[in-house]
């Protein structure tokens, strides 16, 4: 039932932990000053004016057995001025929107059968009319003889110390909170493939939080160090016997040797696409550097036209540098681009910046990849040799592999889809990148 206060909530956790600190000081402010102000300050305000209303009692009883004149000495004595006026003297009837006490002074008041009409016309005095017999009198007195004296200070202290004490608690809140901040930047950049100086700290939770962390990239860095040794092993294990292979095979006769020096090649070309494989995705210690894509798109067409491949180039970018690894990138787009080569006659590299992410697009005009399948050919080793063209060579089912690990090495993704430029397969790689 509360679902829809979601949409309301602030997204991030220092601006939740501002409210969950905000809302109870001022939710308690507000109860405080409705009941301080109906409870005490409408209380105080009645009892002042019936003492007043007593002392009206009092003049008109004087008015009535002594007259007007011993009237008039006893307001003075009371502090009022009193003096006679005539039915029709014009009498204003005054309060202010703002000024609560005045309903409960007025209502007091004009509670006496004697009092006809009240004045408030500021903080400063009241003007009261009343009846006697025949003649009309209008009584002044001060305000604050019916209202308690600077009824707003305890909202003042309230609003200034509320407001003091929680710009104190929103530094030590701050201070609180940074520690886990800092622990999610540096789980963010891990999953960027960099690793960032932390040291956990802050209270016992976020340190054990912080501590886990630590242990866990330390754990993945072990194993992925482990692996790559196992490989650099494996792989001077297996060049060897490869080289005496082709040693071997360079004394057979020509047309026995040209099909076993294919296989050989073949198992080369595995051995080094896996190899490039485990290489890209272990690659965490690499720093991302100041690169401009379009420099970056510029150079790879011009190195694959030297192999008399052409590839056109769509989309603007700002002529602007981005944190990339530009090594890396190259070679993801060298990946899908020779897929595109392997599968059509057409090539094209889009480019552009869409929604803060950097989108590099590779459309060919091949048989393309059906949706179906697009998970499945980004697993390692996986070649749809029914629905894709192998006229032109045939690869490892690697290359999309390596180009996805080192688009979610940037914290971005590889997309594939149907080019709605040349009908074939897009290859997209979507990369984060900040303004």
């Amino acid at each position: 039932m509360f679902k829809w206060i979601k949409s309301y909530m602030p997204k991030r956790l220092y601006f939740r932990a501002a409210l969950i600190l905000v809302f109870p000081v001022v939710f308690l402010q507000l109860i405080v000053s409705i009941v301080f102000i109906q409870r005490h300050f409408e209380g105080v305000t009645v009892q002042m004016t019936r003492t007043v209303a007593a002392e009206f009692d009092l003049i008109t009883e004087v008015i009535e057995r002594e007259g007007a004149v011993a009237a008039q000495q006893i307001a003075r004595s009371l502090g009022m001025s009193m003096s006679i006026v005539a039915q029709d003297t014009q009498f204003l009837e005054r309060r202010r929107i703002y000024d609560l006490t005045g309903l409960v002074v007025r209502r007091e008041l004009l509670a006496l059968p004697e009092i006809l009409t009240v004045d408030l016309p500021d903080n400063r005095k009241v003007n009261a009319r009343i009846k006697s017999g025949e003649e009309f009198f209008d009584i002044q007195f001060s305000r604050r003889r019916v209202s308690a004296s600077n009824p707003h200070q305890l909202i003042v202290y309230l609003l200034v110390f509320g407001a003091f004490f929680t710009i104190i608690a929103f530094f030590y809140l701050r201070n609180q909170l940074r520690p886990i901040t800092r622990l999610a930047d540096a789980a963010e950049a891990f999953g960027h493939g960099e690793n960032v100086p932390y040291d956990p700290s802050g209270a016992l939770e976020v340190r054990a939080a912080g501590q886990a962390f630590l242990d866990m990239r330390d754990r993945i860095q072990r194993h992925l160090k482990q692996r790559t040794m196992i490989l650099s092993g494996v792989s001077h294990d297996l060049r060897t016997p490869i080289t005496r292979l082709k040693l071997g095979l360079s004394f057979l006769p020509k047309e026995q040797r040209e099909p076993l020096e294919k296989d050989v090649e073949d198992m080369n070309l595995l051995l080094n696409e896996f190899l490039d494989f485990a290489k890209f995705e272990n690659e965490t210690d690499v720093t991302a550097e100041n690169t401009n894509p379009s420099v970056l798109i510029e150079d790879l067409i011009e190195n694959f036209s030297r192999t008399d491949v052409k590839i056109e180039s769509v989309g603007e970018i700002p002529n602007i540098s981005f944190k990339l690894k530009p090594f890396a990138i190259k070679r993801a787009l060298e990946n899908l681009i020779n897929n595109a080569n392997r599968y059509g006659d057409q090539i094209l590299i889009e480019k552009k910046i869409e929604d803060n992410y950097l989108i590099f697009s590779v459309h060919d005009d091949g048989p393309g990849i059906d949706e179906s399948q697009h998970d499945e050919v980004m697993q390692p080793f996986t070649r749809l040799d029914l629905s894709r063209n192998q006229n032109k060579g045939s690869g490892v089912g690697l290359g999309l592999p390596i180009a996805k690990e080192i688009a979610e090495g940037h914290g971005g993704i590889l997309k594939l889809s149907r080019s709605l430029l040349l009908n074939g397969l897009c290859a997209s790689l979507i990369i984060p990148v900040n303004d």
